[in-house]
């Protein structure tokens, strides 16, 4: 049985539903042949906490909100990230911190001097992906580390993995996906008659929204996956801003009204598509689909991704895209995938 130490950096609702997780049930991954315990937390308001033998979870867990790690045995009120990512004993680097979607910062140093030190990353950050991808994965092959970002598009919903294992004897022409639940209940909403201001009010309250929600509804968040998708899936090698984007602000109770009437509905859809003559298109914007649409019926908060393929036509993925559970659940693809690529490493 293989034990991987974790650091955990950024004990928010992702890291922190990872650990209740491992502390619930230790051995939920022992038929995989792995298990895991956290031996280094990093957090911005909690300061950093490294035990090499263990963390107890359930008393981390326990803390009340603003209270240090300086009282802990390894502990410590200062938030050292670097040296808690380098250190010894540090396997796998759970990187979950809040990231300017601008320059991806500070998830990309982050990933960056985990994987300079050789250790094994798994991230649910869009950013390091977005902006650092291709000198990430680089640096990533020259240490012998590996990058694992499944989270990074839909949550905890598997689309970059499926693609790349039961997609890789198919050639794939396009992907268009609602990629922001936030926009997706918005739009909703606005069908069963509130303005975009109030939908975007109740989003909040519900929890689907941020304070600030223009990232959400603005399109920047989906402007970074699909330059994810267009890289991953498409074998492209753009930046975010060559996507051209535009968000749902402009919509209003007419083109909802207008649409209905023809029997479509709004969506803010991601598409990257490549066209006959292998000229690559990625866009982000508000479309009025008609109702066989692959992407039309997606509720809510719900996310989905059509992958337009030669052999089997457009395969449509949905599942969640948001929620504590749901993004640690991708934490745990990527230990999966990272284990895989360790036991291939020992039977070369």
């Amino acid at each position: 049985m293989t034990t991987y130490n974790l650091a955990l950096i950024g004990f928010g609702g992702v890291n922190r539903a990872l650990a209740q997780l491992i502390d619930e049930d230790p051995t939920r991954f022992a038929h995989l042949g792995f298990d895991l315990k956290v031996v280094a937390i990093t957090d911005l308001l909690m300061g950093s906490l490294v035990q090499e033998d263990g963390i107890a979870i359930s008393e981390v867990l326990a803390l009340p909100r603003g209270t240090t790690f300086e009282a802990f045995p390894g502990g410590s009120a200062t938030a050292d990230n670097e040296s808690v990512i380098r250190h010894d004993a540090v396997d796998i680097v759970a990187e979950a911190t809040f990231t300017n979607p601008v320059d991806g910062e500070p998830a990309a140093s982050h990933v960056r001097w985990a994987l300079e030190a050789g250790k094994h990353v798994t991230t649910t950050n869009k950013g390091p992906i977005a902006l650092h991808g291709k000198a990430l994965k680089h640096l990533a092959e020259e240490t012998g580390a590996h990058f694992a970002y499944e989270g990074s598009v839909l949550s905890g919903t598997p689309v970059l993995g499926l693609a790349r294992d039961q997609f890789a004897g198919l050639t794939i022409l396009g992907v268009q996906g609602i990629l922001n639940g936030t926009s997706n209940y918005v739009l909703g909403r606005m069908e069963a008659g509130l303005s975009l201001n109030d939908a975007v009010a109740e989003a909040q309250a519900e929890g689907y929204a941020e304070a600030d929600p223009t990232a959400d509804i603005g399109g920047s968040d989906v402007q970074l996956k699909v330059a994810i998708l267009a890289n991953e899936l498409l074998g492209a090698d753009i930046a975010p801003e060559d996507v051209d984007t535009t968000g749902i602000t402009d919509i209003t109770a007419d083109h909802i009204i207008n649409a209905a009437r023809e029997g479509k509905r709004y969506k803010l859809i991601g598409t990257a598509r490549r066209d006959a003559n292998g000229t690559l298109t990625a866009t982000v914007a508000p479309e009025a689909v008609p109702a066989d649409h692959p992407l039309a019926n997606i509720p809510g908060a719900t996310n989905a991704v059509s992958v337009e393929t030669d052999l089997l036509g457009t395969v449509t993925i949905t599942g969640p895209g948001a929620g504590r559970i749901e993004t640690a659940y991708a934490l745990i693809t990527d230990i999966i995938a990272i284990h895989s690529h360790e036991k291939e490493k020992v039977n070369v």
